[in-house]
């Protein structure tokens, strides 16, 4: 998987409410660290899209069962990490949901089995099979 896409569309997503806050910022950089992106990159991929109402979302089509979980994951994670989730990253989270082969609906109910605290995990197994009847594909 091309992690550095996935950050780029995590980064778009913090962005999108022209609200970056800390713990967004935080959560992107841990994600990075995690995966050998260094905060330069990453703070590259920040100025680059700041104040961008374009969205740019890379090829999705060749992405694993588990990979597409991931992004969906991760996305969703960033979405509430910092305790209040706008209009604009619920239909971020849906579009690229979409694009992934699921329905837009897959949104609110991984939101529903994922924490807004990144320490406390949901059982990934569970939300794995919950997921697979909002697929289109």
């Amino acid at each position: 998987m091309n992690f550095k896409a996935q950050m780029s569309v995590l980064v778009q997503l913090a962005l999108i409410d022209n609200k970056l806050s800390n713990i967004e910022k935080r959560y992107v950089y841990a994600l990075g660290k995690a995966n050998g992106i260094p905060e330069r990159e990453l703070d590259a991929m920040f100025d680059e899209l700041m104040g961008s109402k374009k969205l740019v979302l890379p090829d999705l089509g060749l992405l694993s069962e588990d990979e597409k979980f991931e992004y969906l994951y991760n996305i969703v994670q960033l979405m509430k990490v910092d305790k209040r989730v706008y209009l604009s990253e619920i239909r971020f989270c849906q579009k690229l949901a979409t694009k992934l082969g699921y329905k837009a609906s897959v949104v609110s109910e991984l939101s529903s089995g994922i924490f807004s605290d990144p320490d406390v995990t949901g059982d990934r197994d569970h939300l794995k099979a919950m997921i697979q009847k909002h697929k289109t594909t």
